[in-house]
């Protein structure tokens, strides 16, 4: 009897323990239930909060494991609420002095929710889109845009959004090109990644694919005008003009006191060569924004192609007036000076441009190609070199030091440049010209390949449609290279028929040698006295969007692309 006493009394003991553990596990149960409901009932931030205060102290008090699970969940939710609530507070105005105090509360909750939990896409999400804003951190923006496309694939919509992001930052065209395919695969609905792409065929010289493009996603998203712009844009470089200038009529009812429709309109002008058209559109864009640095610079670039120096001169030196210091107003500058032949004051404009700012791309290549027109090709050659080293990959680079490397006689080190170029840009006509002219005109046997001269001078034409002068010229000295001088000498009429006036010397002189039977030969070594070629005209003038700075050209053959 004594030891079924004991029993008893030590059985009564472990389950009152086990009780009181229970209780104890779960003493936190009362605030999970009234943070659930609160979560339910939540409409402000300060509703919020609290949800999060009684997760907290729930989990403080005390959770059976199955509850402490819920509360964590409960928790991360309501955080990534919060903070994406404020996220999209500072996205639809950052007129508020304060908006970098919010960034900084937002970042504390979604921050803390990922470190909760570490597959919240929308949290990573959103802590790159903030992190992206002035000020932000960007090696921790694009690591937590790496987080939300690895954590997004069964929320394709908001990991189309992310693609987009990374694309839209990326450089290289390619992996451009790819994020925005695998955005339009995730999300076929997500017009930003059509128009993305749309943009990338553009660079690419893809029009039609590009204007595909353009019309999906306008059908999803009629009345968006920036693609009604890109659209516009795209037509004109295909020579559609009249249906350019329809749709950018349509952009203009949508968007009345937008500039950007004029200055489109403008382009579509400046396509056909009607500056007249472009000048009327610009200065009632002037009209409706007085001051604005970019229509100041597109009308000056107009200006420009009139060879009306004083008149561009004038808008460059009034947009530098009302932005001192404005780098695509300074490299401008430079272009009209070099336009001139005023290249030492070109020149020294935009060797305090690249001192100011050392890795300024943009300003070391127009320096560089200034340096070749004034003859100084070896401060070239370096420019061009120190941009490879750091990006091997750099097209503009590339034909940059070929051109002047064919420039002054080095034809075995221009060819191994305009391998790479071609390469990484199989369908650009200017490096296909120059490239199929070495080839045809060197006059070193071994480098000669005039069955490859003549298969990129006919890319090169089909890209241009047959109606470039100097791209019709290096197909004749192709055909003649191959010994067919009936063919090489008709190329070479058409191309004096089409050529401007300052080249039709060098065209006649090539034709010459078509009609004495002979291949035309050229190894140029930087020095000779024949006047240097006139800066190339742009064909085409940046969107509203980009910065206009017409650059000095890129001289290869005497009237190259």
């Amino acid at each position: 009897m004594a030891v079924t006493w004991r029993f008893a009394f030590a059985l009564g003991l472990s389950i009152a323990w086990m009780a009181s553990v229970a209780v104890a596990a779960n003493e936190g149960q009362a605030d999970l239930d009234q943070a659930t409901q609160r979560k339910l009932e939540a409409k402000t931030l300060t509703d919020l909060g609290e949800v999060i205060r009684l997760c907290e102290s729930a989990l403080n008090k005390g959770l059976d494991a199955e509850n402490r699970v819920l509360a964590n969940q409960l928790l991360v939710a309501t955080l990534i609420q919060r903070g994406s609530q404020v996220a999209r507070m500072i996205f639809e105005d950052r007129t508020d002095p304060k908006w970098t105090d919010y960034r900084q509360r937002a970042l504390e909750d979604l921050q803390r929710a990922v470190k909760l939990d570490p597959q919240q896409p929308e949290a990573f999400f959103r802590i790159a889109q903030l992190q992206f804003l002035p000020g932000g951190d960007e090696k921790q923006a694009r690591e937590a845009l790496e987080q939300a496309i690895r954590t997004s694939k069964d929320q394709p919509v908001l990991r189309a959004q992310a693609l987009v992001i990374r694309a839209t930052l990326e450089a290289d065209p390619a992996k451009k090109l790819a994020d925005f395919t695998e955005a339009i695969q995730a999300a076929p609905g997500e017009a930003s990644a059509l128009r993305g792409r749309g943009m990338v065929y553009v660079q690419q010289g893809k029009f039609q694919e590009a204007l595909a493009d353009f019309d999906q996603a306008l059908k999803l998203a009629p009345d968006h005008v920036p693609t009604l712009e890109a659209k516009a844009t795209t037509l004109a470089r295909l020579k559609r003009f009249d249906e350019a200038l329809a749709v950018l009529e349509r952009a203009r009812k949508l968007a009345p006191d937008s500039v950007e429709p004029l200055v489109e309109r403008a382009r579509v002008f400046e396509f056909r060569e009607d500056h007249a058209a472009a000048l009327a559109e610009l200065n009632e864009a002037e009209r409706l924004d007085p001051g604005n640095p970019v229509v100041l610079l597109l009308r000056a670039d107009i200006f420009r192609q009139m060879e009306e120096y004083d008149k561009a001169m004038a808008d460059v030196d009034r947009a530098l007036r009302l932005r001192p210091g404005l780098d695509m107003a300074l490299r401008f500058r430079a272009a009209l000076l070099a336009d001139q032949g005023k290249y030492a004051e070109a020149i020294g404009q935009l060797e305090a441009l690249v001192a100011k700012s050392p890795e300024d791309l943009e300003s070391r290549m127009q320096l560089a190609y200034l340096y070749t027109l004034d003859r100084k090709q070896q401060k070239s050659i370096e420019i061009f070199t120190d941009i490879l080293r750091k990006d091997p990959r750099n097209v503009a680079a590339l034909r940059g030091r070929a051109d002047t490397y064919l420039g002054i006689g080095k034809h075995a080190e221009a060819i191994a440049d305009y391998e790479q170029a071609v390469k990484l840009r199989p369908d650009d006509p200017g490096i296909l010209n120059n490239f199929a002219w070495v080839l045809a005109t060197s006059p070193k046997d071994e480098l000669r390949n005039g069955r490859r001269a003549l298969e990129m001078a006919e890319r090169a034409c089909k890209l241009t449609d047959y109606q470039q002068a100097h791209i019709l010229s290096t197909l004749a000295a192709a055909y003649a290279e191959l010994g067919d001088f009936d063919s090489a000498r008709k190329w070479s009429e058409k191309a004096v028929e089409l050529g401007s006036e300052d080249q039709k010397a060098a065209l006649r002189k090539e034709l010459e040698s078509y009609v004495a039977r002979k291949p035309f030969r050229e190894l140029k070594t930087g020095n000779e006295p024949e006047e240097q070629p006139k800066p190339r005209r742009r064909k085409s003038m940046p969107a509203a969007k980009e910065a206009p700075a017409p650059t000095a050209p890129q001289p290869a053959k005497p009237h190259a692309h």
